[in-house]
């Protein structure tokens, strides 16, 4: 169920200064992400994600990146797992969507899918 393609979402206070202290430790931005004008950009160093999000999230995430979140919505909510947001794409057929669900300790789990 767990789609094997995740990242760190990390919430910072600079953007810039945060890309440019990742590309010091080898970290290259992700084409097509961001574009860190609007506060977010996705780097990479070969199988490692790192997304930089300034003002958006309260905290730290694991992001799932999927290609089929709405299954596995479903599935999640059979089981009875609690959600802490989901989009109202959710319920759509196809086109982007996501959710967030929290492990017991309060960390939250998104589950991210940018395609149909």
């Amino acid at each position: 169920m767990i789609p094997n393609n995740h990242s760190l979402s990390l919430t910072v206070e600079d953007i810039h200064a945060s890309k440019a202290f990742y590309e010091k430790l080898g970290f290259e931005p992700v084409e097509g992400t961001g574009p860190i004008e609007n506060d977010w950009i996705i780097m990479s160093k070969g199988h490692s994600y790192i997304g930089l999000f300034q003002d958006m999230f309260d905290e730290n995430i694991i992001t799932f990146n999927t290609e089929d979140a709405r299954r596995i919505y479903r599935e999640l909510k059979s089981a009875d797992i609690t959600f802490l947001m989901e989009s109202e794409s959710i319920h759509d057929e196809k086109g982007p969507c996501h959710f967030c669900i929290a492990d017991p300790d309060g960390n939250p789990i998104l589950f991210d899918q940018h395609i149909d």
